[in-house]
């Protein structure tokens, strides 16, 4: 028995070390999903009149396009979309794909309340499976995530974020 337990006293450093992640490997599964696949994320979202299409239909090609995930009852979404809307010239080259977790009934009406159909250059749609929330490992709302004219990943914010600085990565 004292030798089994000099053995497993031994062995057990290693055992320890062999399960946990090294510290010095990167790869690829240590970033979230929108870090291994830097292009816009293609799914199946409900518009609000209740069509379903795939994000990447919607984009237009050599278009900017800004993903703005966010909460339907989220102050800081709320705001963050009136401020888009008061300088909706400024986004006169991108395409805003507004994208929320919550259900379409739900959407509809925020879309109602910003009078999103008067934008044509936002598309907004829910994705209630909350894949989109998987996809760029968001823990605060709202999410914007940069995409360059050929749909590649530039930035990503998560939370409040000054318009200023939105802007440096969409002119």
């Amino acid at each position: 028995m004292k030798r089994f337990l000099t053995i497993l006293c031994c062995c057990l450093p290693f055992l320890v070390q062999a399960q946990s992640k090294s510290k010095t490997a990167v790869g690829p599964t240590d970033q979230p999903p929108y870090l291994q696949f830097p292009v816009v994320p293609n799914y199946k979202v409900t518009l609000p009149d209740g069509h379903i299409i795939n994000t990447k239909d919607s984009l237009k090609k050599n278009e900017k396009t800004l993903v703005f995930v966010f909460s339907v009852d989220c102050d800081h979404c709320k705001h963050l979309t009136q401020e888009v809307l008061q300088n909706i010239d400024k986004f006169k080259k991108t395409r805003i794909l507004m994208l929320t977790p919550f259900q379409p009934e739900q959407m509809k009406q925020y879309y109602n309340s910003y009078n999103i159909k008067n934008y044509p250059n936002i598309i907004m749609a829910s994705e209630p499976t909350r894949q989109i929330m998987y996809f760029y490992n968001l823990h605060y709302f709202p999410g914007l995530f940069v995409y360059d004219k050929k749909q590649k990943f530039v930035k990503g914010f998560e939370g409040t974020v000054k318009m200023e600085e939105l802007m440096t990565y969409l002119n």
